[in-house]
């Protein structure tokens, strides 16, 4: 089984370690200094509990490099996908699965959902169908990724916390190639657990991202503070329940309700978010996977978001202000 992941940073740097020192033939796509890092010293993790293991890895920022794979795991941020969708073509054979382990709504998600709105496209995450007509919806497997890690130095991984990365056909079936590839990454001491209702989980870490990423980004505060500030934290909740109301019309079914998840972030601590971190360090923001997506879902289903409209107006101002949305 060959496994490329593609866009080996905090995340895909994680889980190449991981399966490289369980003797998969996993490869990275990376770049820039922490390409040349991970070449010149291979790729360094440091664990939860400060253990530290060094691996060499097969690393290239050119995916002809590679050849053709047998998964794509595509751990990018979601608005790194569209332009590099051609660029990806040398991995791609006849049986090849995207594994699509990216944050927000994904560009598949109506692909075999169902009803009235099988088939519809997103445009805030698949601008042009770049990927629904490069990629084709058939050649996905969904992933939830719930490991926080970090690049602490080029070719350095720091990982945070957990270890999960939940499984997903679109239809729901528990399909050969989700089973083969839970059982590679349950090998390399990953959580890969695969469900049947995998937007379900989709949308309780949506909720958080939601909420929580563009209000720390408009305010500077932790998890911890945002959560607990009552006027933050009524706006995040406002967000939430808009989006649960989307969810709930196509489907979804919540394990939670909000506070309880609003509860949860809190209980995270003195957590600077990802959308955060972009903006301290000058790079794109996530808005259009997190916060755009949930906007253009409640106009497909006709559920009215004027919390999330409000926000995303300022967020989005916001990060062109510091040249980082477009």
């Amino acid at each position: 089984m060959k496994i490329c992941v593609f866009g080996a940073g905090a995340i895909g740097g994680y889980m190449g370690v991981k399966l490289a020192q369980a003797g998969a033939d996993v490869s990275l796509v990376a770049r820039g200094p922490h390409l040349a890092a991970m070449k010149s010293n291979g790729l360094k993790l440091i664990e939860e509990g400060g253990e530290e293991t060094v691996v060499s890895v097969t690393a290239s920022d050119n995916p002809a490099d590679l050849g053709v794979q047998d998964y794509i795991i595509v751990t990018l941020k979601a608005h790194s996908v569209p332009p590099i969708v051609d660029k990806m073509k040398p991995l791609i054979g006849p049986n090849t699965t995207i594994v699509s382990g990216v944050n927000g709504v994904p560009w598949w998600y109506f692909h075999k959902i169902g009803g009235e709105h099988e088939g519809t496209r997103l445009e805030s995450v698949d601008p042009g169908n770049a990927q629904w007509d490069g990629f084709g919806p058939d050649r996905v497997l969904g992933c939830v990724v719930y490991p926080a890690a970090e690049v602490i130095e080029p070719g350095v991984v720091k990982h945070i916390e957990g270890n999960r990365f939940s499984l997903g056909e679109p239809d729901g079936s528990k399909s050969e190639r989700a089973v083969a590839l839970s059982q590679a990454l349950s090998s390399a001491g990953l959580k890969a657990p695969v469900r049947p209702r995998l937007r379900d989980e989709i949308w309780v870490k949506l909720w958080g991202n939601l909420s929580f990423n563009p209000i720390s980004a408009l305010t500077h505060a932790t998890l911890d503070v945002l959560c607990t500030d009552p006027g933050t934290r009524a706006v995040a909740k406002g967000m939430m329940l808009e989006a649960q109301e989307i969810a709930e019309a196509l489907g979804v079914k919540f394990p939670i309700d909000v506070e309880r998840r609003i509860d949860g972030g809190a209980a995270v601590g003195a957590h600077r978010t990802s959308m955060l971190q972009d903006l301290d360090q000058g790079r794109p923001m996530e808005i259009d996977a997190l916060v755009g997506s949930v906007q253009e879902l409640g106009r497909v289903v006709g559920v009215p978001t004027p919390t999330i409209d409000t926000v995303l107006a300022l967020v989005q101002l916001r990060a062109r202000t510091a040249g980082l949305y477009s």
